[in-house]
């Protein structure tokens, strides 16, 4: 770890979320994590205490808005309040996972926009810039009236997927239409071909397509999302890829929420491995032998040293 006296006005901060991947951001930016007590009262009250100075200090807050999502948020908004209060400089919040965010828009009547509501909260509350990954749509920056450094695992998890897997004989496949542009994106970074899985009820766990737009005959598919939750869209997906003729099938995606039994799901599937970042904490318990997992923890920490000395994060993306 580098001697955190290169940046004696940074302080970074863990919450309860994700601890280790805070661990990987703190030997990142080379300077360790600040001293914060998490307590909860008998009623489930969460109480906050910042145990050091941090007055005229950059502060960076790391927490994942993942499950139990609604502590997890409080937890947030508390501890961002208890930095403005001890005058802090900026505070800056780390938000590898930003929850809520499939509420980006009115798909039907009278639905909640709750992806802004969480934008409007934290703004409310004092934060002065928000670094996320992988947002499940880029629309939701604009929902911010202060600076959001949107960072993409796509250029890490193919690295990781080429040095591990190769990329001889794939073609990256979107699990339904939505995902075209991600997996257009991803494609690129291999050099691959895209097909797309015509599934025209995503939400329908029992249906498995027969449609696959694109050629896989002989092929290693890849399903690329942002996110994996109760998995039957992926393992929908792999189905209907094995019987189009592929000879393997790996899933990538950015964020594990894994509810539910979606990891026995993904064990039992035609998938051959599961590649994620820990953008959630992903206890041992819950991990399983197809999985692999790739840290974020040098991203997030390049892109905070390059905040902190006013450079351009552009050139995490080659910009």
């Amino acid at each position: 770890m580098a001697e955190s006296k290169t940046h004696p006005n940074l302080k970074l901060f863990s919450l309860s979320s994700n601890h280790h991947l805070a661990e990987e951001i703190s030997k990142a930016v080379g300077v360790p994590l600040g001293k914060a007590t998490v307590e909860k009262f008998s009623d489930d009250e969460i109480k906050i205490s910042v145990d050091e100075s941090i007055r005229g200090d950059e502060v960076y807050i790391i927490q994942s808005v993942s499950d139990p999502v609604n502590s997890n948020l409080m937890e947030l908004l508390i501890m961002v309040d208890a930095v403005r209060r001890a005058s802090a400089k900026s505070i800056n919040v780390v938000i590898p996972y930003y929850g809520y965010s499939r509420a980006d828009r009115k798909a039907r009547s009278r639905e909640p926009i709750t992806a802004k509501l969480v934008a409007s909260f934290l703004e409310m509350d004092g934060v002065d810039r928000v670094v996320a990954l992988d947002l499940h749509a880029d629309q939701i920056q604009g929902f911010f009236n202060i600076p959001v450094d949107h960072l993409k695992a796509d250029t890490l998890l193919a690295h990781y997927f080429i040095t591990t897997h190769h990329s001889s004989d794939v073609v990256v496949v979107s699990p339904d239409h939505t995902g075209v542009s991600r997996a257009r994106k991803f494609a690129e970074l291999l050099n691959a071909p895209i097909a797309i899985i015509d599934n025209r009820s995503p939400e329908d766990s029992t249906t498995v397509p027969e449609s696959v737009i694109g050629n896989v005959k002989g092929k290693r598919a890849i399903i690329v999302d942002d996110m994996i939750d109760t998995a039957f869209k992926l393992t929908i997906a792999a189905e209907t890829l094995k019987k189009a003729g592929a000879t393997d099938v790996f899933a990538i995606a950015t964020h594990a929420v894994f509810s539910g039994d979606a990891q026995q799901r993904l064990q039992d599937s035609p998938i051959k491995k599961v590649i994620v970042t820990d953008s959630i904490s992903i206890s041992k318990a819950d991990q399983f032998e197809k999985l692999e997992v790739v840290s974020v923890g040098q991203l997030f920490g390049e892109a905070i040293s390059l905040i902190h000395n006013h450079k351009s994060v552009g050139r995490l993306f080659g910009r």
